[in-house]
């Protein structure tokens, strides 16, 4: 999904999505399509779930 549509899915302000793409450009839940970043949505969910706050 794109990060606007994963902002919205998960809740999540645009820019603090991006914020986090910035700083760990090699996660498993980024797909890259050229330089486009696309969210894997379960891969996002393990991620949040991990996470003690965004």
């Amino acid at each position: 999904m794109s990060v606007e549509e994963a902002a919205s899915y998960f809740r999540v302000g645009i820019n603090k999505l991006r914020r986090i793409i910035s700083e760990d450009a090699n996660a498993d839940f980024i797909l890259w399509n050229g330089n486009r970043a696309q969210i894997k949505r379960r891969k996002f969910e393990e991620y949040i779930d991990r996470c003690n706050e965004i």
